[in-house]
């Protein structure tokens, strides 16, 4: 019998250009995914390179931190302290279809690069601001990392009601802000695409980290007006002989499944299990029986009991265990990225289209390493015009490039 053939995919968005003035985490992010599905993407970057290039994990110098954040990209390094590299810079805006920037509110203003000038030389642009408190507001202006909105936003704290530490929020080190930022942004912009479709006008995208965060909290934020009685289960470890697995039987069948499974007479017989509600407002307690059958078997034990019963549950894994899980490796979860220092591992977009490519790009740019060919290609400037806007100092003085 012969092989079918294999679908063809193409590039969702070949041809739209994307011009990338953002650091740190969230823009960079968001335009990446630009350049997963094809689009042209180029990351304006001062002549010391974004900062984010010296943040670890670093190898031979090299940062794959920074990597996940920009394969697929091309660089041009301007100084923007330069009048004629500002007038570049609105040159290109006037030839993209997108620009993405995550500066404080007036920064693009001062720079002569804001939304409405630029809007105005480019009607049919897609403007895109990430902040953390939006353009407009009391707040607009605050400086705002994704750490500093999780703690205004009331997220750190609720994490720790739900671990049983409400007198003192946790510590930690996963921007959940700015990863939750540069997807929204991501759909946001898609939307404004769509409209220009239809329109043939571009518009001015606002995406606030906070407002973000809030998106997140949909029940607390529902809870803080109508206050709930009962307490609400908070899914958590179970001890087991050589580790913690995790219990979820939230449903009546989970439930049945999970009385099968374990034997144990106290869950099944004990009223305060009788039903979803009472379950619910007893959930530690039911726990604590579930823990007196995990805390005999080995997490391994466990899971395939569990899951053979049909009972949700999982054991803890580690950020690296997933690298080599057979499962995320068969769906194309991950591609391979390649810089100065060699190739590694990163994590494409969390998507897969039967007719479109959705995957990293692979090559991350060396500072400045695309200026000649993105210029000739978008604006038609030549080698000697190249040459003199080198010698006036538009470009700086990038660091060589690698490889």
């Amino acid at each position: 019998m012969a092989q079918a053939a294999r679908p063809v995919r193409a590039d969702a968005l070949a041809g739209f250009r994307v011009l990338d003035f953002s650091i740190m985490l969230a823009g960079p992010y968001c335009a990446r995914l630009f350049a997963d599905m094809g689009a042209d993407v180029l990351k304006i970057e001062p002549p010391e390179g974004d900062d984010m290039r010296q943040r670890a994990p670093l190898r031979d110098g090299q940062s794959v931190y920074f990597g996940q954040l920009n394969a697929g990209k091309k660089s041009l390094a301007l100084d923007l302290k330069q009048p004629e590299a500002i007038a570049l810079a609105r040159r290109l805006a006037a030839e993209a279809d997108v620009l993405i920037e995550n500066f404080r509110p007036g920064v693009m203003e001062r720079l002569g690069l804001g939304q409405a000038e630029l809007r105005a030389l480019n009607p049919r642009l897609v403007y895109c601001s990430i902040s953390g408190y939006g353009q407009t507001g009391p707040a607009a202006e605050r400086a705002a990392y994704a750490m500093i909105v999780h703690a205004a936003s009331g997220f750190d704290r609720t994490l720790a009601r739900y671990a049983g530490e409400s007198d003192r929020p946790m510590p930690g080190a996963v921007f959940v802000a700015d990863v939750l930022g540069a997807i929204f942004a991501y759909g946001a912009i898609q939307t404004a695409l769509l409209q220009r479709g239809r329109t043939g006008e571009g518009q001015h995208i606002d995406v606030a980290l906070m407002d973000c965060m809030l998106n997140l909290l949909v029940y607390e934020l529902q809870e803080a007006q109508f206050p709930v009685t009962t307490p609400r289960p908070t899914y958590g470890p179970l001890r087991a002989a050589d580790g913690d697995v995790l219990v979820v039987p939230i449903t009546a069948r989970n439930f049945a499944a999970l009385c099968e499974v374990t034997g144990l007479p106290e869950l099944k017989d004990d009223p305060r299990f009788a039903t979803l509600p009472k379950r619910s407002a007893n959930w530690g307690a039911m726990m604590d029986i579930v823990e007196r059958w995990t805390c005999e078997r080995t997490v391994a034990d466990c899971v395939a009991a569990l899951e053979a019963a049909g009972v949700p549950c999982s054991a803890y894994g580690e950020p690296g265990d997933a690298l080599a899980d057979p499962h995320l490796v068969e769906r194309g979860l991950f591609g391979r990225i390649s810089d100065a220092a060699g190739a590694f591992t990163g994590v494409n977009p969390p998507w897969r289209m039967s007719g479109s490519e959705a995957e990293l790009r692979g090559r991350v740019p060396a500072v400045g390493a695309d200026g000649d060919a993105v210029l000739g290609e978008w604006l038609g400037l030549g080698a000697e015009e190249l040459a003199r806007l080198r010698a006036g100092g538009v470009f700086g003085t990038a660091r060589p490039a690698r490889g």
